[in-house]
């Protein structure tokens, strides 16, 4: 009679480094040689809601696995030409060495999602989003992800990966916020964005930071500054979003993870799925 395989799962990660190794350990789940990337695709978005004065492009790359699908989020055109060709019938354990970050991200994603997928017996709550437009999806989910931070002694929030519907819900909220992106430019109501989060780090009480901080190499300072003085750090994930709830304990306090396809591809209902945070 074959034994089941027993996966560690206790104790939480402090660096990607650090849970880089434990997949490939098999801690989570199957050992990463045994499993292939079976699709890679891109998904390449610009958007301007109704009613908003300015809009953005998105880039992402996405790779499945069996049934899931791993995600990271680059700037648009910076991804080579041969990354998807790359990924194709490569195994995850093979990836997770790859030189582009985002295609170890993504790879890492796709096989967390797929080990530790978001359901309520892995910690994960979820969140219904309405059918409507892209903006009333965009303001549903800024209602998901900003009500993870504490509801009371929340003066000023570093927000790094800025959203305007994010934004706008801290306004309602009557909180102040920072924001601030590696893109710089300005906010819909034209506030200057700042570029360095680590600058802003000691003029802020909480921290709500994108994924894509996995995929350019700036959510490990973030983690450190959150763990070191206990600030919120609230995590809103389409990239990494089976990543960053195995930071939890660690420095980040919640994660609003969308594992793909995301809210803005579709007008139909949808579902987020939110760890940790205000209950």
């Amino acid at each position: 009679m074959n034994t089941p395989a027993i996966f560690e799962t206790s104790g939480n990660v402090r660096s990607i480094d650090e849970l880089l190794d434990r997949v490939r350990s098999a801690a989570y789940g199957p050992g990463p040689a045994q499993e292939r990337i079976a699709v890679a695709f891109t998904t390449i978005q610009a958007v301007r809601h109704a009613g908003r004065t300015s809009g953005y492009r998105n880039e992402v790359l996405s790779l499945r696995l069996a049934e899931a699908v791993g995600s990271c989020a680059v700037e648009p055109g910076a991804l080579p030409a041969a990354a998807l060709d790359d990924c194709v019938g490569a195994t995850v354990a093979e990836l997770l060495d790859h030189p582009l970050l985002p295609i170890r991200i993504a790879a890492l994603d796709a096989y967390l999602t797929h080990a530790r997928p978001h359901t309520p017996a892995n910690g994960a709550r979820p969140y219904a989003l309405p059918a409507g437009s892209s903006l009333h999806k965009s303001r549903a989910r800024a209602r998901a992800v900003v009500d993870l931070l504490p509801v009371t002694r929340l003066r000023t929030v570093l927000v790094v990966g800025v959203v305007n519907s994010l934004l706008e819900r801290l306004r309602t909220r009557g909180v102040g916020y920072i924001p601030c992106d590696l893109k710089g430019g300005t906010t819909e109501w034209g506030e200057p964005v700042r570029t360095d989060a680590g600058a802003e780090l000691e003029h802020c009480d909480a921290i709500l930071a994108s994924g894509m901080t996995l995929g350019n190499g700036t959510f490990e300072p973030l983690l450190a500054h959150a763990a070191a003085t206990g600030k919120p750090l609230v995590m809103f994930a389409q990239t990494g979003s089976a990543v960053l709830p195995r930071f939890l304990g660690s420095g980040v306090s919640a994660v609003c993870a969308e594992p793909y396809p995301f809210f803005w591809l579709d007008g139909g209902p949808g579902v987020v799925h939110r760890y940790g945070g205000a209950q």
